[in-house]
């Protein structure tokens, strides 16, 4: 079975405040989750020329620089994907959302597994 980056004794670790580690999601399982109406919120950290330029359907833009004052400043939903260029920084803004105070224990973060570059979904443009 496929770990999608993390070492299988990472996988379903615990982080702070008891809250499990999720894999990356793969562009495919989320495609089928928007697809099925599920109640995810997507943040895409991409500058906002790429995001206006083009992004998944519903997704709101973050960039990354403004990440950090942004994880303060609103309520997050229960389950959250961040997607990036690549799917690097999206990790590492999971781990701040994740480790933020803001962000309540029954939240579940995931990282576009490849970022945009793998997305072959529908573009929505701004």
């Amino acid at each position: 079975m496929r770990r999608y980056g993390l070492k299988p004794s990472a996988a379903g670790q615990r982080c702070g405040r008891g809250r499990r580690v999720r894999r990356p999601i793969t562009p495919a399982e989320l495609r089928e989750r928007l697809t099925d109406g599920d109640d995810v919120d997507v943040v895409d950290i991409r500058p906002a020329a790429a995001y206006e330029a083009g992004h998944i359907p519903d997704a709101e833009n973050v960039p990354f620089p403004e990440f950090t004052s942004a994880v303060e400043e609103r309520d997050w939903g229960s389950d959250i994907v961040v997607a990036c260029p690549v799917g690097q920084s999206s990790i590492q803004a999971g781990r701040l959302l994740e480790s933020h105070e803001n962000v309540g224990p029954e939240t579940t973060v995931a990282s576009l597994d490849g970022g945009y570059e793998e997305w072959d979904g529908d573009l929505e443009e701004a």
